[in-house]
Formats: C-alpha cells, structure tokens, sequence
C-alpha cells in the first residue's frame, strides 16, 4: 500500500514539475542578467528529481500516519505553489510576480516541514533539502528581479 500512495505523491511532483515543460527558460532567461553564483542548467532537473523523490516519500510516510490532516493539507499547498511559479516567472516573465510565490512557496515548505516533522521526524527531515533550495531559488528569483528591474512581462495573447 505504501508505494501505490508514494507513486500518487510523485504524480502529484512530477505533474507540478512539468510546467518546467510546458514554460521552458529559453532565450529571455538566458538573456537576463543574473549572478555568477546561479547554478548550471544541469542542476535543475537533477535537484528537483531529488526533491520530487523525497517530497514523495515523506508524503506517503505521513498519510500513512494518524493525526496527518494539516501535514497533507500543506504538502498540497506546498505542491500546487511549486508548480505555480514556473508559468509566473517563465511563462508570464513576471519576475516580481515570481519572487511572491516563491516567498509563499517558502513559506508553505517550512510549515509542511514542520508539520510533517510533527508526525514523523524522518519526512520532516526529508524537507530539509527541499527547504535549503528554495532558500537558493528565492535569493536567485530576488536577485534577477533587482539585476533586471526594466525587465518587460510577457505580451498578453
């Protein structure tokens, strides 16, 4: 039972994750002026990969558990968050927009993590990670924001 509601949890990643897809960076984001410390292209799907995989776990950990409602109910804040940034920042190239769901983002992660933490100590741990790299996603996101202040949004169609 518990890997049926793991791969329920990594459906609930992966189809947050495939605005990444759908909302490529391309030539804009390239374009932009960004930090020297931004991490390579690579490292994107290889941390996110990760983080989708721990996400998981400790999700199906915790809706295994008891007393799990406010843990569950913020694992899906947290996840419907994540996948509402990349159409904000990439899509719509609302840099600013972006810097807000990512602060909202940040936000959702620690209390899921500390929820999550509340009802079992090693999915809690699981979000540490994910917590550290959206601390590094946030400070990037403000970063290009304040590098790119006259950054024109996406014409609307």
């Amino acid at each position: 039972m518990f890997w049926i509601v793991f791969a329920i949890f990594l459906g609930a990643c992966f189809a947050a994750g495939s605005t990444g897809g759908l909302f490529p960076p391309g030539a804009w984001y390239r374009g932009l002026d960004k930090p020297a410390w931004t991490p390579p292209d690579w490292a994107f799907p290889v941390t996110w990969t990760t983080l989708y995989l721990c996400m998981s776990f400790a999700g199906a950990r915790v809706a295994m558990a008891d007393d799990n409602g406010i843990a569950m109910a913020l694992w899906a804040l947290q996840v419907a968050l994540n996948g509402l940034w990349t159409p904000v920042f990439f899509g719509l190239r609302r840099i600013r927009l972006g810097m807000v769901v990512l602060a909202a983002l940040w936000c959702a992660v620690l209390a899921t993590l500390v929820a999550l933490w509340q009802v079992d100590v090693l999915a809690g741990a699981l979000f540490i990670p994910y917590l550290v790299w959206v601390s590094i996603a946030g400070a990037l996101n403000f970063s290009v924001w304040r590098r790119n202040p006259n950054e024109v949004p996406a014409p609307a169609e």
